[in-house]
């Protein structure tokens, strides 16, 4: 299995708020956008952030060659227990997430 930064030209995750985490994860302009859409499970990417895949919004934006997910952060942004404040580790887990 290939990790999806070794498929993607990146992944970018920012807040969407103090409740929610959204990451980008940007094809590469080669026609693999329709073939990742395919190869990444939702139920993987809620699995590797421990949600439940109901809550996890995904957004196949073709014209941006763009896959979009948003979650619900694991703690309120800022509160004491808030480890990542601007959401930057949810990137480097989805991007070595591993894609057959």
């Amino acid at each position: 299995m290939t990790p999806l930064r070794d498929l993607v030209t990146g992944v970018r995750s920012k807040n969407a708020g103090p409740f929610w985490v959204t990451i980008d994860v940007f094809c590469r302009q080669d026609g693999s956008f329709a073939d990742l859409c395919r190869r990444v499970d939702t139920a993987q990417v809620a699995a590797l952030f421990q949600v439940d895949e109901a809550a996890l919004l995904r957004f196949d934006m073709a014209d941006l060659d763009v896959i979009k997910f948003s979650l619900p952060r694991p703690n309120v942004q800022g509160t004491r227990m808030d480890r990542d404040m601007h959401g930057a580790s949810f990137a480097q887990l989805l991007a070595e997430m591993p894609v057959s």
